[in-house]
């Protein structure tokens, strides 16, 4: 076994979930993942946890639902989500297209019926994070052990430090009520969030971590945002996307490639056409696109925004929770003609923060 895999459950045990002695955890990765799984298992044993192996098929995943012509909620899945106290999930696979002939329409009708029972599992200690293989290293464009190199890298950041930096962002958005965006010709939006507090991300639920998020006022986004990164979503690619803001809701929407996928997921329901989140990027030892959002969405001079659910500790009590059975991150690029602006001051430019030397 490469250590690094080791002292990848080690992380995840220690900084991200804190298993301890009587947890019960579920431990669902893919079958490449194996080494990882058995790292787990071992320190599990070590501190008296037990530990469920759930070996997750993108294949499988994919047969289900092109053969389904309907879901229910799952009770048994929830029943083991209500009585498990810590999940730590990780993204593999050799094909990463695998669901790509899986219709939007589809994807979102299993959505609906899973939301309430992947709310139960968000409700617990979780880690979601990625197991180096070669399909996600070939979507890189890398090799397979340069992408091995990238992602143990990444998830074994000094994470105090991490926190530290990004702690100037946290305070400056806990403090304000209205953060505008603007990045070249495409995009001018104002996001309202009185009231919701930004959470500093240090490699906890998501590892890696490297990102400050929080949650706009449910009606109180405005304006147009072109996100000039893609994003890959059930196994296509969906590339350009614009979208229209007029009272928190996407009034109208546009991409350059998959408008059709794009369509399925803002129909997915009410609170699908409404933004969940806003995050600022700030970890710079990711420095390249990958099309992993996992990694992505933390890079440095980048921010992204979801369509869908809102994580409930970002919204204030005077506020309402955007739910949905959708979450989907999108990026823009800050690195050039861009600013962050927080109740009209700028706080970031072309990518540099305003606490850093060179702003």
């Amino acid at each position: 076994m490469d250590p690094r895999v080791r002292e990848h459950a080690e992380t995840i045990a220690n900084h991200s979930t804190g298993i301890e002695a009587g947890d019960d955890v579920v431990i669902q990765l893919p079958k490449e993942a194996e080494d990882l799984a058995v790292a787990l298992h071992e320190i599990s044993g070590d501190r008296g946890a037990n530990p469920v192996y759930l070996n997750y098929s993108k294949r499988a995943d994919r047969a289900f639902k092109r053969a389904s012509e309907g879901f229910e909620e799952p009770a048994h899945r929830r029943a083991l989500y209500e009585e498990t106290d810590v999940f730590v999930i990780a993204r593999g696979g050799l094909n990463v297209t695998e669901d790509a002939d899986v219709d939007p329409e589809t994807n979102a009708a299993y959505n609906r019926a899973m939301e309430d029972v992947k709310r139960t599992r968000l409700s617990k200690t979780w880690c979601l994070t990625q197991f180096p293989t070669s399909g996600h290293a070939q979507l890189a464009g890398m090799s397979t052990e340069a992408y091995e190199d990238f992602v143990w890298d990444a998830v074994s950041l000094d994470w105090e430090a991490q926190r530290e930096f990004q702690a100037g962002m946290v305070d400056i958005l806990d403090e304000g009520d209205e953060v505008r965006i603007r990045s070249g010709d495409g995009t001018d939006l104002t996001l309202d969030i009185s009231g919701n507090s930004a959470l500093n991300d240090g490699g906890e639920k998501n590892l890696p971590g490297g990102e400050v998020f929080t949650a706009p006022v449910r009606d109180g986004v405005d304006g147009e945002v072109y996100f000039d990164l893609p994003l890959y979503r059930y196994g296509r690619e969906i590339e350009g996307v614009r979208l229209r803001f007029e009272d928190g809701e996407v009034v109208s929407h546009s991409a350059e490639r998959n408008e059709d996928l794009l369509s399925g997921i803002l129909g997915t329901d009410e609170g699908a056409r409404r933004l969940g989140e806003l995050g600022i990027g700030m970890n710079r030892q990711i420095d390249r696109f990958t099309y992993n959002m996992l990694f992505d969405e933390k890079m440095g001079d980048t921010v992204h925004m979801a369509v869908g659910s809102a994580y409930p500790e970002t919204v204030g009590e005077e506020n309402e929770v955007n739910e949905s059975a959708e979450h989907v991150d999108m990026i823009v690029d800050m690195s050039e003609d861009s600013v962050i602006e927080v109740d009209g001051e700028v706080v970031q430019r072309n990518g540099t923060f305003v606490f850093e030397e060179g702003f």
